[in-house]
């Protein structure tokens, strides 16, 4: 008989959360990914960082069902999740943020809330997780009749991180989510990252802002032309002379 007994947090440890093995995309022909393989603890922070062209973003579009890999297996909380489209992964309580933030730019910032509220798995909360978003992004509370295409672009990345809170997720992956923003900006983003966590929410970042993102991951990864090329905490990697001077430009 299985056993009844709560699982412990050494548990919820040894069985990630998100867990890619031998990822593998291709563009026309071209390798954007190969053979990438990683993982996420259940409400831990992971980044996946390097340069442009290192395949950060199509691997995330893949872990989230926005683009269907050529090889590889996808598990989230134990279920293969590798050929589900996006709306099904999003039931599962996993979350895209993607890059450019992509808000519905003619629909008012409420009604962008609104629809992602509407997943089954949200539905039932979209109250409380209206109130929750507005009270994490006062702007967006004050702006909530504009349409989305009016806001500046750091309060467009706080209404992009605010529609995949609405889907109530368990992972929320934020692709570049200090592209572009101000130093003042950022610096609120990587706040209210450490704040979800807080909450319990796993967080797998994708970014070039190394200081801020390794600062604030437990564990990162560094994909250099599609692959894992080094591993290890955020703070030793930040710390690590190779890594530094390849995307920091310092010694």
């Amino acid at each position: 008989m299985p056993s009844t007994a709560p699982r412990t947090p050494s548990d919820r440890r040894e069985t990630p959360l998100l867990s890619v093995t031998g990822l593998a995309y291709d563009y026309g022909g071209v390798h954007a990914v190969q053979d990438c393989s990683f993982s996420v603890p259940a409400g831990g922070v992971v980044a996946l960082v390097g340069g442009n062209g290192a395949g950060k973003t199509t691997t995330v579009q893949c872990v989230a069902g926005t683009l269907r890999p050529r090889r590889g297996r996808v598990l989230f909380d134990g279920e293969d999740v590798t050929l589900l489209p996006a709306h099904r992964t999003v039931e599962r309580g996993l979350a895209l943020v993607p890059e450019g933030r992509k808000v519905f730019q003619h629909l008012s910032v409420h009604e962008n809330l609104l629809i992602p509220g509407r997943v089954a798995r949200a539905r039932a909360e979209l109250r409380r997780s209206l109130e929750h978003v507005y009270t994490l992004f006062p702007r967006l509370a004050e702006r909530r009749d504009q349409n989305a295409g009016s806001l500046s672009g750091g309060e467009q990345q706080m209404l992009a991180i605010g529609r995949g809170l609405m889907t109530r997720p368990r992972l929320l992956v934020l692709d570049e989510p200090s592209l572009g923003l101000s130093p003042i900006l950022v610096a609120t983003i990587f706040r209210l990252i450490r704040e979800l966590n807080a909450e319990g929410i796993a967080m797998l970042i994708v970014e070039q802002n190394l200081h801020q993102t390794l600062a604030v991951a437990g564990h990162a990864y560094v994909l250099e032309k599609g692959r894992v090329a080094q591993e290890g905490t955020g703070e030793a990697l930040l710390n690590d002379p190779r890594v530094r001077e390849a995307y920091l430009g310092v010694a």
